[in-house]
């Protein structure tokens, strides 16, 4: 595997975006096994990996895997394409900030819902704080209100009509495209810039959500995080954080944190900033648990004492 990535590594760089890579390994279908097991068949030796391990190793290359191709038994010809990397949000820099994640950005192509490995951990994190029992819900950075569509499929509709939905934006068009989805009373958004929360009197929540969007370059992020735990969330009160520890670059969900001045992904920041929530919560007695993969959710909830 050091070869084939040292190999892959060198083609990669003088191909041309959306250029294809093709090389033939052998069929993974035809053994079941850890990846680097030694495969006999038809007197020929081979070294099998699995699907899953080709897959990998196209996103670490920044490229997508396509669909394989047959080629002479008992070979397979796996293929990559190489990302658009221009075809990306994180590269939009010339928009105004309030519209940088509008109707008309990249970002608002992106479904995370649709995306296996952050749609599971944030419904696992929704059944963690016990959402069928939440009344007030406050998301802050709520863009197109996908984390309030998951809420409204797994809870029923009785629990639903009761609760107490607030999202809060900067962008005015992704709030419209919002609303036009929650026609309902009970859904309200505000394009409001979440520095200046306190001018909303919202009063205290049961459930406080923010995915991606406490890290914001224009936020304090430590204080804030502390006076929305103070002052926004009710005694029993639970939380769900969501820490982006991926990049979204052609069309794909790639993994790994970008850190300013590295090339590489490097989760430092990511990491400190989970520990402090996690510490802090801790400390006011809080469960916390940390999930995720290409999202870290950190879900917290009250510790209640026993009678």
């Amino acid at each position: 595997m050091l070869d084939i990535i040292s190999i892959l590594q060198k083609k990669v760089a003088i191909y041309k975006e959306d250029e294809e890579i093709s090389f033939d390994v052998i069929d993974p279908d035809l053994y079941e096994g850890y990846a680097g097991c030694l495969v006999s068949i038809d007197g020929q030796n081979y070294i099998y990996r699995g699907y899953k391990a080709w897959a990998d190793l196209a996103q670490l290359l920044m490229c997508k895997m396509l669909t394989p191709r047959q080629s002479v038994y008992p070979l397979v010809k796996i293929r990559f394409k190489k990302l658009l990397r221009e075809d990306s949000f994180h590269l939009q820099t010339n928009r105004p900030k309030e519209e940088k994640y509008g109707t008309d950005s990249l970002f608002f192509g992106i479904h995370k819902m649709e995306e296996p490995a952050f749609l599971y951990y944030y419904r696992q994190a929704l059944q963690n704080v016990d959402i069928q029992n939440k009344k007030r819900i406050l998301d802050l950075g709520i863009n197109k209100a996908d984390e309030f569509e998951t809420i409204r499929q797994i809870v029923d509709s009785q629990t639903y009509q009761h609760m107490i939905l607030v999202g809060i934006d900067h962008s005015q068009t992704a709030l419209t495209h919002a609303q036009n989805s929650f026609p309902e009373s009970n859904v309200q958004f505000h394009a409001h810039n979440i520095n200046d929360l306190d001018t909303l009197d919202l009063g205290k929540f049961d459930l406080l959500i923010s995915i991606g969007t406490l890290q914001s370059p224009g936020i304090n992020f430590k204080p804030f995080f502390m006076s929305l735990i103070q002052n926004y969330l009710t005694e029993d009160g639970s939380v769900i954080l969501g820490f982006p520890n991926s990049r979204w670059i052609g069309g794909e969900m790639i993994y790994g944190a970008k850190a300013p001045n590295y090339a590489m992904s490097e989760m430092s920041l990511l990491f400190n900033d989970v520990m402090f929530c996690k510490k802090y919560l801790q400390q006011h007695k809080f469960r916390v648990t940390i999930t995720g993969k290409e999202y870290i959710f950190l879900t917290a909830t009250k510790i209640t004492k026993r009678s």
